[in-house]
């Protein structure tokens, strides 16, 4: 290769290294951007805004509250058991909950954001990072799934382990202080030592209840981190809002959106058999989240700017991973655990009512998107 060939290659090197990383400082740029839309606001009004985002939080808080309650209050009741056919139905109805938000919402937002014109054609619009992403975060979860269940099994069982071998011994500890207590002749205690045996109070679980106690457990709390991370997305979209407009329709959607993912939540938790401390930690963490998210968006709104093209890449990633725990788990850890493993019973009535209840919650978070 001659000199001027080199030169050339490294000429063209350093210019594209130079539009590379002017693509990613304009990416990462907090400034505004001006576009037809943001720049005709013909409806703001401050005073109404602020009042709108009050009522906002008080109805959001309200609806999540009770939506993750139901389940958690009626656990023990005779109508939403997790034995019973009313749970499984609840269930099925929150399954499709949860895959809609992933599909129709959270994968439409972070397609929506990433894909803004205030953003570089180069790479933004070359590749779909909404769907790439959304699928790397579906198949960590596979593996963050895989392990904390293989780590909550070790822990049982060596928990399991260790009160057997407690009981062992103090039942041996007691047989044989009762032998030595009784005393007996040599005829006596050949027939006592006949008639009794060490007895071993041990009471254990089989492994399939191992198992499924486990993965209630870890499907809830990943359930929660996936629903949490998008709540706080939310919030905080609707907080730095300065448009009654776009608020008002967004309350009411917002709400019951609130309830149903608070439901789906609340029945997984009620699932893992929780102490009711946790699982009141973990109902109020998601309850307040959305709120919180409102309330920071509220104090932020004055120079944020949600067109800057820092705040379209974070807030399309973040929905992106979201959507991806949330699509995973609804297909793998809620639908196709009950529907495919047998788990809705052997009645078919149940099974063509869970079928209804799963289409019916996706069909209906789905419509929400009209407004949200």
């Amino acid at each position: 290769m001659s000199f001027v060939e080199d030169t050339n290659s490294m000429y063209l090197l350093a210019h594209q290294w130079r539009l590379f990383t002017e693509t990613a400082s304009a990416s990462f740029s907090s400034s505004p951007c001006k576009t037809d839309e943001s720049s005709s606001d013909t409806c703001r009004d401050d005073f109404s805004v602020l009042h709108l985002k009050l009522a906002a939080i008080a109805a959001i808080l309200i609806f999540g509250i009770v939506g993750v309650s139901i389940p958690l209050a009626g656990r023990k009741r005779r109508l939403l058991r997790t034995d019973g056919p009313g749970f499984v139905l609840a269930k099925a109805l929150a399954a499709g909950v949860i895959l809609a938000t992933g599909f129709v919402h959270m994968l439409h937002d972070a397609q929506s954001a990433l894909t803004n014109v205030c953003l570089p054609a180069v790479p933004w619009r070359k590749f779909p990072f909404a769907g790439f992403v959304a699928m790397l975060a579906a198949l960590a979860t596979l593996v963050a799934d895989f392990a904390f269940t293989q780590f909550y099994e070790n822990k049982h069982r060596a928990e399991t382990s260790g009160v057997k071998a407690d009981a062992a011994a103090l039942a041996a500890d007691r047989s044989a202080s009762l032998i030595i207590s009784v005393a007996p002749g040599p005829e006596e205690g050949e027939a006592i030592n006949e008639e009794r045996e060490p007895l071993v109070p041990v009471h254990s679980h089989g492994g399939d209840q191992v198992s499924t106690h486990v993965r209630h457990v870890v499907v809830s709390q990943i359930l929660e981190l996936g629903i949490v991370s998008h709540s706080v997305i939310i919030g905080l979209s609707l907080g730095v809002s300065r448009s009654p407009c776009t608020i008002k329709p967004l309350i009411a959607a917002l709400a019951f959106h609130q309830f149903f993912e608070g439901f789906a939540l609340g029945g997984c938790i009620s699932q893992a058999q929780f102490t009711n401390l946790k699982s009141s930690l973990m109902a109020s963490f998601f309850a307040i989240t959305t709120p919180a998210g409102i309330a920071i968006g509220t104090g932020i709104a004055t120079f944020y700017n949600a067109l800057s093209p820092r705040a379209l890449v974070i807030e399309g990633l973040l929905d992106s991973v979201s959507a991806g725990i949330l699509i995973y788990m609804a297909l793998v850890d809620l639908i196709a655990a009950d529907f495919l493993g047998g788990k809705i019973g052997s009645s078919l009535r149940l099974q063509i009512a869970s079928y209804v209840a799963l289409f019916t919650g996706a069909l209906s978070m789905s419509s929400l998107a009209i407004w949200a």
